[in-house]
């Protein structure tokens, strides 16, 4: 397992660290790159992706009460070599998704950049985009 940090490590903030962590590594296949007590946390990886969960706790960095869905506004993009296995791992468990699993091509402005990709929503709502870059095509 890679040991390096990223320059950019997303931390969330959890209800239920215990589902979380469940859900984070057995469903999702994270590994826990690290993990501690008081208050609970771990270090997640998966692939290139790294990210951390918190247990919400009183002396945590949140700046104004937080309420369900977390992180309204937001969507992780998660970028993976393939995302099919999942995808599918998610819809045999009839996981409900916020988005199915589908093509997009977006504009770069010199090119078009082609992924797949589907959304679901973790426990606490947070939104989390699985991509699969596809490559470029000229516009």
């Amino acid at each position: 397992m890679d040991q390096t940090s990223s320059a950019m490590v997303v931390e969330l903030t959890v209800t239920d660290f215990r589902k979380s962590l469940t859900f984070y590594t057995e469903t999702l296949g994270f590994k826990v790159r690290n993990q501690r007590d008081n208050p609970e946390f771990a270090y997640l990886i998966k692939e290139n992706v790294q990210l951390m969960i918190e247990q919400s706790h009183e002396d945590g960095w949140n700046i104004a009460a937080t309420s369900y869905p977390m992180g309204n506004g937001i969507n992780l993009q998660m970028e993976f070599a393939d995302i099919e296995p999942l995808y599918n791992k998610l819809k045999a468990q009839k996981r409900v998704f916020y988005r199915e699993l589908k093509e997009v091509w977006y504009d770069t402005g010199s090119h078009m950049s082609g992924r797949k990709e589907f959304l679901i929503q973790d426990q606490d709502g947070y939104l989390l985009r699985f991509s699969q870059y596809l490559g470029d095509r000229d516009k």
